[in-house]
This record gives structure tokens, sequence and C-alpha cells, in this order.
């Protein structure tokens, strides 16, 4: 699961940054970006319980 979950913000973040960086939708790119750190805390937050 947690593997899962870290593809996930790196798919999330290159998404981000590509869309920073070629397309001008700002809302998309601010969403995608907490899209990917909420991934990113809750895999670090179930690593500390486990």
């Amino acid at each position: 699961m947690r593997s899962l979950l870290y593809v996930i913000a790196i798919i999330l973040v290159v998404g981000w940054l590509l869309g920073v960086f070629v397309y001008s939708a700002t809302g998309l790119i601010h969403i995608l970006l907490v899209l990917a750190v909420i991934s990113i805390l809750l895999s670090l937050i179930r690593r500390g319980v486990d």
C-alpha cells in the first residue's frame, strides 16, 4: 500500500510540474499539488503507525 501512495504522489507531482510549465490551467495545477502533498503525508503517517 505504501508503494502505491508513492506512485500516486509522484504521478501527481509530475502532472503538476507539467501543468506549471506547459499549460496555464492554474486551478487544476494547485489541486494536483494539494493531492500530492496529502498522499505523501498519508504515507508518512501510515509508516509511523506500522
